[in-house]
């Protein structure tokens, strides 16, 4: 299959005819008190559900003609043949020239996928493998530090996907654990993390992962140098060699090879990446150890099923009844045409803590793009700014934004519908849960329709003395329910973002699978650190050369 760039066949949706007329009807007033007024079979038309998860985007500023004319448009962009690409493994990442094939990592082991001359399937298997041998030496206490006492600690050091991954799902599925092995992250390049963390580490018990996709990351091999030294200082002291402390206390994840072998990492502990692998596209391989250590081989599989099954939903429903599809198409009709620049992820459980961090990287990374795969200059908005926090959170720090700010913000709300079913003494945290929830409800409520949320409110009677009550409504929000959080649910909702970014990407034409906005502020840092070693760093603008005159004097 040739890819999209040079391939004919794929349409840009920019001269659709589509597009024209969702360009008339943005410009149109949208009031969602209107909306729901005129229409009471709104919710359940605007609804959805797919497994254990269940989305009402009745609260978008949408109707009928909306979204026929954004399927519409997804279809006027072979939006079809765009998704078998990429999971057939097309050369979808256009500037890098390869296949992005993340899903092929949640494949069951009696598929098939035969890219070029890699059976991708039967790798990625032999790499799970390797997965399950390792975790399990560690999590049964096998695995021995250079003293001879087993492992009680795992430190993933890593950065962006090699850690917001693992990070997001090993605390989202902490309760599903089942070993005293602790698992800590690591990302900072300042140290500050890792200093924290080594006060309270016994060097001959830990045990540390090294997550870096090229084995070059200047933030992970410093802190790896770091965690080295540490171990060392101590075996010196009880007589364990530098190749004994690198066996037993190293774990290396990568697509270089030989950067590992150079490093250090024992051939029996690397694990393989491959170069189609995206850094925020990764938690499903071999950097999924750390989740795997926590929950157990079996853990993690399911939550590689549940991603599978996404997989699948996305490949065969119908564009109206496909959530991805939907999310994505709903997030493009709010940046592009509406002009929603800003968008934030509100999860209502302490579980999801990291997952608007994650969301953050996996869409802002993908899709703040303004050249489209062939080249041309964009003239319309792609990816909003995202944050999120946890909602109970979050409405005591930026809900007074929402609510009353001068931005229009799209939101989305996550919850899940059961939880603490299991504990004997439940009915303290069954009401808190069910607090949360009413919370999560009652927010998207006034979010939507502002004063006229309150029963018998009228929304139009504040009075001139107090305007600072007013609540204008109108903020469109997305609220998905998860029927309870497990490994498999976990996995279909990440997945389902997954999914969401690529729709965007296809209807705005650009790559999401690069990253080159990140590579040439790499490159500077070291030419500053260079400077910052030198008498005369006078070889930037005057900003620049300031600023480093001033850290000189004072260091």
């Amino acid at each position: 299959m040739n890819s999209i760039k040079e391939d004919s066949a794929y349409n840009n949706a920019r001269s659709s005819k589509y597009w024209q007329q969702l360009q008339t009807l943005a410009a149109q007033p949208w009031s969602l008190a209107t909306l729901f007024a005129q229409d009471d079979g709104r919710a359940t038309r605007f609804s959805t559900q797919e497994g254990a998860l269940y989305m009402d985007y009745s609260k978008q500023c949408i109707d009928e003609t909306v979204l026929s004319n954004l399927l519409s448009l997804a279809d006027s962009c072979d939006l079809s043949a765009r998704i078998k690409a990429l999971l057939q493994g097309a050369m979808v990442n256009t500037s890098e020239e390869r296949a992005a094939l993340h899903t092929a990592l949640r494949l069951p082991e009696t598929a098939a996928l035969q890219v070029g001359e890699q059976n991708v399937v039967a790798d990625v298997h032999r790499s799970l493998a390797q997965v399950a041998r390792l975790s399990e030496r560690v999590r049964s206490g096998i695995w021995r530090g250079f003293s001879g006492k087993a492992i009680t600690d795992v430190v993933n050091i890593g950065v962006g996907g090699s850690d917001l991954g693992p990070l997001m799902a090993t605390t989202a599925l902490d309760e599903w654990a089942d070993t005293d092995i602790e698992v800590h992250f690591v990302s900072n390049m300042d140290g500050t993390q890792l200093d924290n963390l080594l006060k309270h580490l016994n060097p001959e018990t830990t045990l540390f992962i090294i997550s870096s996709k090229s084995f070059g990351t200047i933030d992970t091999l410093s802190n790896a140098k770091t965690a080295l030294s540490w171990l060392l200082a101590t075996a010196k002291l009880r007589a364990g060699t530098e190749d004994s402390v690198l066996r037993r206390h190293f774990i290396g994840i990568s697509a270089n090879g030989d950067k590992m072998s150079a490093w250090g990492i024992h051939p029996e502990h690397q694990l393989q990446l491959w170069e189609w692998v995206g850094g925020r596209f990764s938690l499903w391989s071999a950097i999924g150890l750390a989740i795997a250590i926590r929950i157990g081989m079996a853990g993690f599989k399911a939550l590689l099923a549940g991603a599978h099954s996404m997989d699948e939903h996305f490949a065969q429903a119908d564009f109206a009844e496909n959530l991805p599809v939907l999310l994505g198409l709903l997030a493009v009709w709010n940046s592009t045409f509406l002009q929603v620049n800003a968008h934030t992820v509100l999860p209502y459980d302490g579980r999801l803590s990291y997952l608007p961090s994650y969301l953050t990287q996996l869409e802002m990374e993908s899709n703040g793009k303004s050249v489209t795969q062939h080249g041309d200059h964009i003239d319309y908005d792609t990816c909003p700014i995202l944050w999120g926090e946890i909602g109970s959170n979050a409405q005591h720090a930026f809900y007074q934004l929402l609510h009353q700010g001068t931005q229009q913000v799209s939101c989305d709300f996550i919850a899940c519908v059961r939880r603490y079913s299991d504990k004997v003494h439940n009915a303290s945290l069954q009401q808190q849960h069910e607090l949360s929830l009413a919370n999560c409800l009652a927010q998207s409520r006034v979010l939507a329709f502002g004063n006229a949320a309150i029963a018998d409110t009228d929304a139009n009677a504040v009075t001139e003395a107090d305007k600072y009550k007013y609540y204008r409504g109108n903020q469109p929000s997305t609220t998905l329910l998860i029927d309870e959080l497990t490994p498999h649910s976990l996995g279909a909702l990440v997945a389902l973002y997954e999914h969401k970014v690529y729709v965007m990407a296809s209807i705005w034409d650009i790559n999401p699978f690069d990253q080159w906005g990140v590579e040439m502020g790499k490159q500077m840092a070291e030419s500053v650190h260079y400077a910052m070693q030198q008498e005369d760093s006078g070889q930037f603008d005057t900003s620049t050369d300031q600023l480093l005159q001033h850290i000189k004097r004072w260091s």
